[in-house]
C-alpha cells in the first residue's frame, strides 16, 4: 500500500511499530505532491529537503528508544496564516511577501511536541477573506475548492498530506471541507489556541482541522486542545480524551435536529432533495426544528463584528498598502471603519443569549443539529470561494461543527453534511458524527 494513502492514525501506528519510517511516509507524500500539485496548486510554500530532515530526525529518535508522540513522524500541512519559525508565513497577501516569523504559533509548537513533521504551508485566500488564491478543487479543477482554507482542504483531499490546519471566521473550514470531500472540524470557541495566527476577529476566529476520517480529527484535536494564556479566548480546562470518547458507542442512539436555518432558499434543488432523502433514512432519530425568528438577525450581527474587528486588526495593511488589497477586502475594511460603537456592542451582547438558547436545546433533547455545510456542491469557476451562509450562525455562537463527506451531487462532486454540537462538548459531537457516518454507510 502507498504510505500516502494511510490515515494519520494508521501512519503513526506503523511508524511506532517499525512497519514504515517517517522518511518513507514523507517521501510518499512528496511524491504525491509532485504528481498532483501542478493541477491542484494547494501549497504556498514547500521545502522537500527540510521536510525530509524532520522525518529523518523523527526516525533517529525512534531508533534511540526516545519517547514518541501521538503524531510521531506524521506530516501536517499548515494554512499560510499560521506562523512557523524560519518558514515563510505570508497570509495570502502581497503586503506580507517574504515575511518569516521568528517563532512558532502555539498550535505549531503543540504539533512539534506531538512529533509531527511540518510538511509546508498551504494556500489561503487574501488575509483569509474572500479573494481566492491559486488552489483548484481536486475533484474538478474548473470548480472552486472553497475558502479561505482552500489549500489545506485540497491538500488532504488530493492525498498529499493526511492532516492539515486551517481557520474559520465565518465558513473557512466547513465550506472547503465540503467542497473538497474531506472531514472538516471547527471546534468550540477557545478550545484550540490561536496565538501566532493572523488575527482577523478575536470574537469569531477559530482554528480549523482537516482529515480524511473523524478518527483522525479526534487524534489531531486531542493534541491541540489546551490552554494558552496569550489567547484571551483560551481558559484552563481538563484535558479531553477525544479519541476515547469519539470511538465509544453512544449510550443511546443520538437524536438529531434537522435545522434548515433562515438560508434554506439558497440551497440548490439537488441538495434539497439529497437532504430530504437523508432525513427520511434516519427515521425517528431526526426531527425538523424551526429556529426562532430572531435567528434571522445573526448574519447581521456576525457581519458587524467581523467588519469592525477586521478593520481594526488590518489597519496597518490599510494605511500602508490599501492600493494593493483586493476590492472585497477594501470594502470590508471601509465598512468596518464606519461601524457605530452601539451597533458593535449590541451584536456582541446577542451572542450569549443565542448560545444559551442552543445550550437549552442540546441539554433537553438533541445530540446535534443536522444542516447543510454549503448551499450545494462546489460552484464552477475560480473567482469566488462560495457562500458561507450555512456556517455563519454556528461560528458566531462558537459552537463546534463538523462537515462530513456523506453525499454526492450528480456531477460527482462531494456534498457536505454538517453536524453542530453543544459548546464545549466537542468529543461527543465527534462521537455522533462517527455514528452518523456509519449509519449512512450501512444504508448505502
Amino acid at each position: 500500500m502507498d504510505p500516502a494513502n494511510l490515515t494519520a492514525g494508521a501512519a503513526a501506528d506503523a511508524i511506532r511499530d517499525g512497519a514504515i519510517t517517517s522518511v518513507e511516509l514523507v517521501s510518499a507524500c512528496l511524491e504525491r505532491v509532485r504528481a498532483v500539485e501542478p493541477a491542484v496548486q494547494a501549497w504556498a510554500f514547500l521545502d522537500p529537503e527540510h521536510a525530509l530532515e524532520q522525518a529523518g530526525r523523527a526516525d533517529r529518535l525512534r531508533q534511540q528508544g526516545q519517547p514518541l508522540g501521538p503524531l510521531h513522524g506524521v506530516p501536517v500541512g499548515l494554512k499560510d496564516i499560521i506562523d512557523t519559525a524560519g518558514m515563510p508565513t505570508e497570509n495570502g497577501t502581497v503586503l506580507h511577501q517574504g515575511r518569516i516569523p521568528r517563532s512558532d504559533a502555539t498550535v505549531v509548537s503543540m504539533l512539534r511536541a506531538a512529533g509531527a513533521v511540518i510538511l509546508g504551508k498551504t494556500v489561503t485566500t487574501e488575509c483569509a477573506y474572500f479573494a481566492p488564491g491559486k488552489t483548484r478543487n481536486p475533484h474538478n479543477p474548473e470548480h472552486t475548492p472553497g475558502g479561505s482554507s482552500s489549500g489545506s482542504a485540497a491538500a488532504v483531499a488530493a492525498g498529499m498530506v493526511p492532516l492539515a490546519l486551517g481557520s474559520q471566521t465565518n465558513g473557512s473550514t466547513i465550506r472547503p471541507a465540503a467542497f473538497c470531500g474531506v472531514v472538516g472540524f471547527k471546534p468550540s470557541y477557545g478550545l484550540i489556541p490561536r496565538t501566532g495566527m493572523l488575527a482577523l476577529s478575536g470574537t469569531l476566529d477559530h482554528v480549523g482541522l482537516f482529515a480524511r476520517t473523524t478518527e483522525d480529527i479526534a487524534l489531531l484535536a486531542e493534541q491541540l486542545a489546551g490552554y494558552d494564556p496569550h489567547d484571551p479566548a483560551s481558559r484552563p480546562r481538563a484535558r479531553v480524551p477525544f479519541q476515547r470518547i469519539s470511538n465509544e458507542e453512544p449510550p443511546v442512539e443520538p437524536m438529531l435536529a434537522f435545522v434548515k436555518t433562515p438560508h434554506w432558499d439558497r440551497l440548490d434543488a439537488e441538495a434539497k432533495a439529497a437532504f430530504a432523502e437523508l432525513v427520511e433514512s434516519l427515521g425517528d432519530r431526526v426531527e425538523e426544528l424551526a429556529l426562532a425568528p430572531s435567528i434571522a438577525q445573526a448574519g447581521n450581527w456576525h457581519q458587524c463584528i467581523m467588519d469592525c474587528e477586521m478593520a481594526a486588526n488590518l489597519e496597518r495593511e490599510w494605511e500602508l498598502g490599501r492600493d494593493r488589497l483586493s476590492e472585497p477586502l477594501c470594502s470590508l475594511i471601509e465598512r468596518g471603519r464606519d461601524v457605530r460603537a452601539v451597533d458593535y456592542q449590541r451584536a456582541l451582547r446577542a451572542i450569549p443569549e443565542l448560545a444559551e438558547g442552543f445550550d437549552e436545546l442540546f441539554t433537553q433533547r438533541y445530540d446535534a443539529f443536522l444542516t447543510p455545510s454549503a448551499p450545494g456542491t462546489a460552484p464552477k469557476g475560480l473567482s469566488s470561494t462560495g457562500d458561507p451562509c450555512f456556517c455563519t450562525l454556528w461560528t458566531l455562537c462558537g459552537l463546534p461543527a463538523i462537515s462530513l463527506p456523506l453525499l454526492q451531487g450528480s456531477s460527482g462532486l462531494p456534498l457536505g453534511v454538517q453536524l453542530v454540537g453543544r459548546r464545549d462538548y466537542d468529543a461527543r459531537l465527534l462521537r455522533t458524527a462517527r455514528w452518523l457516518a456509519a449509519r449512512v454507510k450501512s444504508q448505502a
